[in-house]
């Protein structure tokens, strides 16, 4: 199984700063040993078309999806963009149930589990993102909404050949906090476990919270951690670089 290092830009970064970031990629992939590790980019939507002709002019190593789609094929859904669409246009991956769509657009987990289930018989690669809020952690309630989270959102799929699970606690993204290495190792061991008996094996499992160049290594050295995803860090190219070459001296 690959490392997947994961960049989400949110909604940042314009054609400038796109060219800016494939430009000095360019120079910096040739440090990069892509035999065990995939490089994901989660750019604006709008912009995947513009970053996809970019890479695949330079022949970049990079693999290009998107933050978020619908579950229904096509319809009167101002705005959205459904997993044929996410299909269509050759995307790699997609990101689905992040934090920010759970709680700033109130994304419920059935809404969450029709998303991934359309994503999945597409054949999409999903990243499913899970994690507590700072008060149900405090409650010693973590692992009881992480498997509230997984029963639901995966509830009545058959094939999970390309799920991702990230896990990131809620009060660890974007706030410059980040869960300790035994808070993860926890976590992640827990995950593996409950994956194992109740979903499939062999379910790559990313870090997402305030991940940086300074703290990747010893995140990536923790049982059970087979990636990462980034946030801020990844809209500047050399933290992210240092974050993908993180089993570098």
């Amino acid at each position: 199984m690959k490392n997947i290092i994961a960049g989400n830009w949110k909604m940042n970064n314009l054609k400038k700063d796109i060219d800016s970031f494939i430009n000095k990629f360019e120079i910096y992939q040739k440090s990069i040993d892509f035999s065990d590790k995939e490089v994901f980019i989660a750019p604006v939507s709008v912009y995947f078309y513009y970053f996809f002709n970019k890479i695949k002019n330079k022949n970049l190593n990079i693999k290009l999806g998107l933050q978020n789609c619908h579950y229904e094929s096509k319809g009167a859904f101002t705005g959205e963009i459904s997993p044929e669409m996410v299909k269509d246009i050759n995307a790699d991956f997609v990101i689905i149930g992040h934090s920010e769509r759970r709680h700033i657009f109130n994304e419920s987990d059935e809404i969450i589990n029709k998303k991934v289930t359309s994503c999945l018989e597409k054949n999409i690669r999903t990243i499913l993102c899970i994690g507590e809020k700072l008060k149900q952690r405090e409650t010693g309630n973590t692992f009881y909404v992480l498997e509230e989270q997984l029963s639901k959102n995966l509830d009545s799929i058959n094939s999970f050949e390309n799920l991702i699970i990230a896990y990131e606690p809620v009060w660890a993204i974007g706030t410059g906090k980040t869960a300790s290495p035994e808070q993860i190792a926890e976590v992640h061991n827990w995950l593996q476990k409950y994956l194992e008996k109740n979903i499939a094996n062999n379910v790559p499992l990313l870090y997402g919270g305030s991940v940086k160049s300074s703290n990747i290594k010893n995140i990536m050295s923790i049982d059970n951690v087979n990636g990462v995803l980034v946030g801020g860090a990844s809209l500047n190219i050399e933290d992210f670089i240092q974050i993908i070459n993180f089993d570098k001296e």
